[in-house]
């Protein structure tokens, strides 16, 4: 007994899902009206839609000779550490994705070319954040796209190669100012060494003056005018012996005329054993600060293209899928309208 209700539960299911697809089929001319109709108008917007151009720009890490002169001078013997390719890439990438460089190209470039009351700069702004891309592909070498959409492909390409122009300018300079910064801090710090050693080079001829005028004094006290005369052994190791307390024995005419020319000297610079290899890397320094360099933040991968195919709309696929959202919406309404009069049949 329990089967056969089983039985006829399930028939009358079948039953009623054959009654359902052929109520469907019945309605197949307004599936198909509807279907047209959606389609039309998916056709209608794939073809009046304004066309949107991308203009998609290729870049690579710079070569070697394109940062030479960044990296020149920059050795082991420096100790500055010369860049890489890479890093000076990475560095131009960072600007190409940096919020000061989007404001300001939105201000000086995108802005002046809308027309007067587009809307609100915030809503001008996010437009504008859609209207392009920039991606870092991974892999070596380095590598990177920069892809401008407008509805003008000419605008576009100029946009694109303009805004890589201003990114590398900007790289450009903070490279130079890092490297120009780091030498001059190193020339300074040679230069408050040289200072250092100058002023305790004034100190020593200080010290030294007042020692000599003390030996004068006793040499002039005891009357002794020129070195005592010894023959013999001894008279060739005491001229070594005649500093300290012995100076005085040197003599007052000679440590007269040795103070008064230590007195007149301008400059203790020639007494100086460490100042002239200081001075040399001073000015070594110096001439990287002054240095004229010309460098390159980027290679071109290709060439910048006015692109001549639209990426938007993409007429296929806005059609077929009209096609499909009609076709599904016609299904939909003749379910509807089967239920409808399925249930009107029922209260009759």
């Amino acid at each position: 007994m329990h089967n056969d209700l089983e039985c006829r539960s399930s028939n009358s299911e079948e039953v009623d899902l054959l009654e359902f697809l052929e109520g469907i089929w019945q309605q197949k001319l307004l599936i198909f009206l509807v279907t047209i109709a959606v389609a039309a108008v998916a056709l209608a917007y794939a073809l009046l839609a304004k066309p949107v151009y991308e203009a998609k720009v290729f870049l690579a890490a710079p070569s070697s000779s394109d940062i030479a002169d960044l990296n020149y001078g920059r050795t082991s013997q420096t100790g500055l550490e010369p860049f890489t390719s890479g890093k000076v890439f990475d560095i131009f990438v960072e600007h190409l994705n940096g919020e000061s460089l989007r404001r300001r190209f939105f201000k000086e470039v995108y802005l002046p070319s809308m027309p007067t009351g587009q809307g609100a700069q915030g809503a001008l702004y996010t437009a504008f954040n859609g209207a392009f891309d920039v991606v870092q592909l991974t892999g070596e070498p380095p590598r990177a796209y920069v892809a401008f959409r407008g509805r003008d492909p000419a605008v576009a390409a100029q946009w694109a190669a303009a805004y890589i122009d201003k990114a590398s300018a900007a790289a450009k300079a903070e490279l130079l100012h890092d490297v120009t910064r780091e030498a001059e801090v190193r020339a300074g710090a040679l230069q408050l060494e040289l200072d250092n050693l100058r002023e305790n080079g004034q100190r020593q001829r200080d010290d030294k003056v007042t020692r000599l005028q003390e030996a004068l004094r006793i040499a002039t006290t005891i009357g002794l005018e020129n070195p005592p005369l010894i023959n013999g052994e001894v008279s060739k190791a005491l001229p070594s012996k005649m500093d300290g307390e012995l100076t005085y024995m040197r003599g007052s005419k000679a440590l007269a005329a040795e103070i008064a020319n230590l007195q007149q000297r301008k400059s203790e610079d020639p007494f100086i054993s460490e100042l002239r290899d200081i001075q040399t890397r001073q000015q070594f320094y110096q001439g990287l600060v002054s240095a004229k360099r010309d460098i390159n933040v980027y290679k071109l991968d290709g060439t910048i293209e006015q692109p001549d195919v639209p990426v938007k709309p993409k007429r296929n696929l806005i059609i077929a899928l009209g096609v499909i959202v009609g076709f599904g919406l016609g299904c939909l309404i003749a379910a509807l309208r089967y239920a409808l009069k399925n249930m009107q049949r029922r209260r009759a």
